[in-house]
């Protein structure tokens, strides 16, 4: 292997005083000129790299709205309160959790304090973590294997088209991918050095701490091949490698920890319930819901309650990456980066322990190994933008096999293994493309052509002329890229609301997707990946087949919805694809540019009981609540957190979500609630869904949740107790009950 050494930045006497008296426009130039020993297109590339990415992912942002309303009503209140902040609220009077720490939430909640509420305010702060990756990625690929290399990893990361969606959405997953890119580069840092590699490795467990404080123990998923190739990996004695990896372990127990002992050790009746749990403990969270039960599908709490069974979440295996519904998210590259992998190992095998490349490889294909396992084979609750989790790995790879091998290409072996990589990128991009034929049908054609041309001349670009060999590697990254990016300028065409979303143009994920990306039925009246075609949650009660979409005939897991209609449906006569009006109100009363409410299950309409998006809020009902809201701790209170999120940020005043997410929390218990009532703190309780969701006999749903009440004390003995005590309002198409009016 031709090494490519280390790039370190230029050191020499007076260096540092020189830099510091430069004017303006000689740190400008510097700036853009990159390192003395650079070429001087090194860092225009980057730095364009960063400005095309920024650009596209700013694209028609605002399309998307609130996106999560459910994080979107949790930043709202963080926005408001401090202690909502901390906790990360779902309301600014403090009844709920998020079902997740709040790490992910702080970054929009500091915006919108700034800059006030708003789709943008929200989602900037996704855009600017996506770029952060791609520039974390860059400098970590960059620092062994040369810019080319760090600037093929970060185009391929900007064009992955679950990448594109989730650093323009407000999950979680955005800070988690950012932080474990950070944590990955702290690592590979640790690795170069003997001296000074306790500090990178504290960064690298902060890194890991924080991402705990994001998304829970999905972020110590990469920790033991990490932890691994450092002990065996790292210059020094093996007893120091130790020792500093402890020191790792501490920092990530701190980062992480403090806030966790601190949301124990508070008195419960001073803090809002940990929503998502049980037993109102976030340890009981941690380890089950967001825990174990990801695992092993026994999810207490979740839709349809507990019990395993992957099947209700998809089929599991190896395949599930490259099937219909997560293909297109993810796997465009998944096979070259495997392929490119194992090269990287093989040209790498002969080298010392210490190698910096070898520990390279090590480390990103662990990293995405052990990921790609887990998704693989989880029985819980699986979505499919979970797998942007795999982007800065798979992204890495490629850039390094790809550097690797093309200094190697003089060897047949190593030119064999660029002309297969090449040729199955394409034949699988191909196939991917095959999946929604109605959809641009002459790209697959040419990404199979190209890629055909390419992996053919890569055969023999040891033997040509450098210039021609480096035009044939144009052709063939462009081959494998062009799938992706149509599918990502797809994804940046549409907004997307709701809880599930997925990328690329309709009908390439989950049987096909409304506008905004949400779930949507399948033809056959289903959903993708569900035993049956039944709905998540497994099969329902009498009459549990789904109906097909639009038709306002659907049945929910546990029998017939009221009056014979999906929750929040509209009057049911959409036509499957997420068209309606633009009902979804924004604060001031007008929808979000390109955010229409769909009917049945688009993207928009929060079909599933409000699991997928809230429902949609008219201008009667905003001034309802908004009448005389300063005399109640909440203006209302309904079952489930999406709901409740869409009056939350209709009128920016706080709304309880009864049961939290899922509506299966036991939170409040009926005899908080009465006492709640008894006390004058809340004023309404909204129906189940627009047009008020309740039966024939004017009860509520079900709890109005998808599958059953809640807990002990659930929603639905709430929900009897004011269906049969309140006067029931009707406030435009919505059902209120009035807690100030006995019957």
């Amino acid at each position: 292997m031709t090494s490519t050494p280390l790039e370190a930045p230029v050191a020499g006497p007076g260096r540092g005083a020189s830099r510091a008296a430069a004017p303006l426009p000689g740190r400008l130039a510097r700036l853009w000129r990159g390192r003395a020993e650079d070429a001087p297109w090194v860092r225009p590339a980057f730095l364009g790299l960063l400005a095309v990415t920024t650009v596209l992912y700013l694209w028609n942002l605002s399309a998307s709205g609130y996106a999560n309303s459910f994080y979107s009503a949790a930043v709202q209140a963080g926005g408001e309160s401090w202690k909502a902040f901390f906790f990360g609220s779902l309301d600014a009077a403090n009844a709920i959790t998020v079902d997740k720490p709040p790490a992910a939430l702080w970054p929009m909640a500091l915006s919108v304090r700034l800059f006030g509420l708003g789709s943008w305010q929200i989602l900037v702060p996704e855009v600017l973590m996506g770029v952060g990756t791609v520039a974390v990625l860059y400098a970590a690929v960059r620092r062994r294997f040369g810019a080319g290399a760090g600037l093929v990893a970060g185009v391929v990361l900007a064009l992955t088209p679950v990448a594109a969606l989730m650093f323009r959405f407000n999950n979680p997953d955005a800070l988690l991918a950012l932080l474990m890119t950070v944590a990955v580069y702290c690592v590979l840092r640790a690795l170069e050095q003997d001296r000074g590699a306790a500090r990178w490795l504290v960064l690298a467990g902060v890194a890991f701490g924080f991402a705990f404080l994001a998304k829970t123990l999905q972020a110590f998923l990469i920790l033991p091949p990490l932890a691994l190739v450092y002990v065996v990996c790292a210059p020094g004695g093996l007893g120091r490698r130790l020792g500093r990896l402890a020191l790792g372990g501490l920092a990530m127990l701190v980062s992480a920890g403090w806030w966790v002992a601190l949301v124990e050790l508070w008195p419960a009746s001073s803090r809002p319930y940990v929503g998502g749990s049980q037993n109102n403990s976030f340890l009981e969270l941690t380890f089950g819901y967001n825990g174990l039960g990801r695992i092993n599908g026994n999810e207490t709490g979740s839709v349809g309650g507990g019990g395993g069974g992957g099947g209700r979440w998809g089929e599991t295996g190896i395949a599930r990456m490259f099937n219909d519904s997560v293909g297109g998210q993810i796997s465009w590259l998944l096979p070259a980066a495997l392929i490119l992998l194992v090269a990287g190992l093989v040209v790498t095998w002969r080298v010392p322990r210490t190698d910096t490349a070898r520990s390279a490889f090590l480390v990103w294909g662990g990293s995405l190994l052990i990921t790609l396992a887990v998704f693989s084979f989880m029985a819980g609750i699986f979505h499919e933008y979970y797998t942007v989790a795999l982007a800065p790995y798979l992204a890495a790879l490629v850039g390094m096999g790809a550097a690797v091998l093309w200094e190697e290409r003089t060897r047949l072996l190593a030119s064999a293994s660029l002309a297969v990589t090449v040729g199955g990128t394409a034949w699988w991009g191909w196939t991917l493309l095959g999946r929604t034929p109605e959809w641009l049908p002459w790209l697959r054609w040419a990404v199979l052509f190209a890629g055909a041309v390419a992996a053919l001349g890569l055969l023999f670009a040891g033997r040509v002329d450098r210039r021609i060999g480096l035009g044939v590697a144009g052709l063939g990254l462009a081959a494998g890229l062009a799938g992706p990016f149509a599918y990502t300028l797809a994804t940046l065409d549409s907004g997307h609301q709701g809880s599930i979303v997925t990328a690329g143009p309709a009908g390439g994920a989950m049987g096909g997707r409304g506008p905004g990306g949400g779930m949507r039925m399948m033809e056959g009246g289903g959903f993708p990946g569900a035993p049956g075609g039944q709905m998540p949650g497994g099969p329902g009660g009498p009459g549990g087949q789904a109906g097909r979409p639009g038709q306002g005939g659907g049945q929910l897991p546990n029998g017939q919805p009221p009056n014979g209609r999906l929750p929040n449906d509209g009057q049911g006569q959409g036509q499957g694809q997420g068209q309606g009006q633009p009902q979804a109100q924004m604060p001031g009363g007008t929808p979000p540019q390109g955010m229409t409410r769909g009917e049945g299950f688009g993207g928009g309409g929060g079909g599933m009981g409000g699991l997928l998006n809230g429902a949609s809020v008219g201008t009667e009902a905003k001034d309802a609540l908004l009448e005389d809201a300063d005399s109640y701790t909440w203006v209302a209170a309904t079952v489930g957190a999406q709901n409740a999120a869409s009056y939350q940020l209709a009128t920016q005043k706080p709304v309880m979500a009864i049961g939290g997410f899922n509506g299966s929390d036991p939170s409040p218990t009926l005899a908080q609630f009465k006492q709640y009532v008894a006390e004058g703190k809340i004023h309404y309780f909204i129906g189940s869904g627009e047009g008020g969701g309740t039966g024939e006999d004017g009860g509520l749903m079900d709890g109005g949740r998808m599958g059953g009440g809640g807990g002990p004390g659930g929603n639905s003995e709430i929900s009897a107790w004011v269906s049969a005590t309140f006067e029931k309002v009707t406030v435009g198409s919505a059902t209120f009950y009035d807690l100030t009016a006995t019957k």
